[in-house]
C-alpha cells in the first residue's frame, strides 16, 4: 500500500469527500464503483487501479496528484504487472498504461503507454497540444504524424521525439495494426479521458 509522509491517498480521498460534505453513496456512484469498495480504498484496505484513483479524483475535483502530493517513494523500483495494466479502447485506439514514473516533481515525471491504432484509425489533434515532450517508438506497421502542418512518415523500427506544445495527430492510412511505445514527460495525469 503506497503511504505517503503525511496522510495515505486514502485519508486524503476520504477528507476531501468530507470536506466537500459528499457521501461515500455519492462519490461511489459517480465513480461508478462500490460504496463497499471507496470505503475500503479510504481506509487502505485496497489498492484500487489507477483509472479508478483518475475517476476518484475528477470526482473530488483535483488533479490526481494532489492525492499523492506528500508522497515520498520509498522503494527505488517500480513493478506494473501485465495482468494489472489499465487498458482503454477508444474509436480504434487501445491505450495500456506500462508505467508510470512521478517522483513527486511534476516536470520531471514520465509515463509510457503502449499504444494500437487500428486500420483507418487516428488520434491526437490538429488544432491544439499540451505541454511536455514525447518521444514514440514504432513496434509494428506504418504511421503517418502530422506535426503542426508538416507530414512525417514512420516506419517499423523508427523512433521519433518532439514538443507536445505543438497540435500533433497520428494516422495509420494502412490495412494493418500499428504498436508503438509512447512516452510522454509529464504524464498527461488523465489520459484516457484526454487522448
Amino acid at each position: 500500500m503506497l503511504k505517503n509522509s503525511g496522510k495515505t491517498y486514502g485519508e486524503r480521498i476520504r477528507a476531501l469527500r468530507e470536506m466537500q460534505k459528499l457521501t461515500l453513496k455519492g462519490v461511489a456512484s459517480s465513480v461508478g464503483i462500490s460504496e463497499s469498495l471507496l470505503s475500503q480504498i479510504e481506509r487502505n484496505k485496497v489498492s484500487p487501479s489507477i483509472d479508478t484513483l483518475i475517476r476518484i479524483a475528477d470526482t473530488l475535483g483535483v488533479d490526481m496528484e494532489h492525492l499523492f502530493k506528500d508522497y515520498r517513494q520509498q522503494r527505488t523500483v517500480s513493478i506494473l504487472r501485465k495482468e494489472n495494466r489499465s487498458r482503454l479502447e477508444k474509436d480504434g485506439v487501445v491505450y495500456e498504461q506500462l508505467s508510470r514514473l512521478i517522483d513527486g516533481e511534476t516536470e520531471t515525471a514520465v509515463e509510457v503507454v503502449l499504444l494500437e491504432l487500428s486500420p483507418g484509425c487516428r488520434k491526437g489533434s490538429t488544432q491544439y497540444g499540451h505541454r511536455g515532450k514525447e518521444v514514440g517508438i514504432l513496434l509494428e506497421g506504418e504511421v503517418e504524424l502530422l506535426y503542426g502542418g508538416i507530414s512525417y512518415n514512420l516506419h517499423e523500427g523508427d523512433s521519433i521525439s518532439f514538443d507536445s506544445t505543438i497540435p500533433h495527430t497520428l494516422i495509420n492510412h494502412t490495412d494493418k495494426r500499428v504498436r508503438a511505445i509512447w512516452v510522454m514527460s509529464p504524464p498527461k495525469l488523465n489520459f484516457f479521458s484526454d487522448w
